[in-house]
């Protein structure tokens, strides 16, 4: 079980970065079976973990917690989160100093590319200076964060 604050930056990209098509990926589906305010509750399937986890907070800075599942009782929960559902590919990649998680989405979100970085602290969050090609900044904006996704689809802008 892994708990804390999480500390995350995210931006749009314009697509995949090059070089990453080939990189090792991971399939992710993630549902949300309980949303209420700045508290979400979701569970996530990927071929190798599952996990229910609990998040609260809004923007850069929320509170985590995350509990490993059995598969079963993954599977069981899934079906709780009909209708608030992502689907994406994630790739991973070192630059500038910092873990870079590259998702591309699937679905009714097909074409949508997402890059997140998480940081230890507040500070090494606003001293990183994203490099040109990881385009649009969207920390904090609630119509890229993957609850409001799963609900609502792509964004209008």
């Amino acid at each position: 079980m892994a708990s804390g604050t999480e500390i995350e930056r995210k931006f749009v990209l314009p697509g995949l970065p090059p070089g990453l098509a080939y990189a090792r990926r991971e399939a992710i589906r993630q549902g949300y079976i309980a949303l209420d305010g700045d508290t979400e509750v979701r569970v996530r399937l990927t071929p190798r973990a599952c996990t229910l986890t609990i998040k609260r907070g809004h923007g850069q800075t929320r509170i985590e917690e995350e509990i490993a599942l059995e598969r079963a009782r993954a599977d069981a929960l899934w079906e709780l989160t009909e209708g608030r559902r992502v689907e994406k590919i994630r790739r991973r990649m070192r630059a500038d100093g910092v873990e870079i998680e590259v998702d591309e989405y699937s679905g009714s979100l097909d074409g949508l590319v997402v890059a997140e970085i998480e940081f230890d602290d507040e500070d090494a969050a606003m001293d990183f200076r994203p490099p040109p090609w990881l385009g649009r900044e969207v920390t904090g904006q609630d119509a890229y964060s993957n609850r409001e996704l799963s609900q609502h689809g792509l964004p209008e802008d």
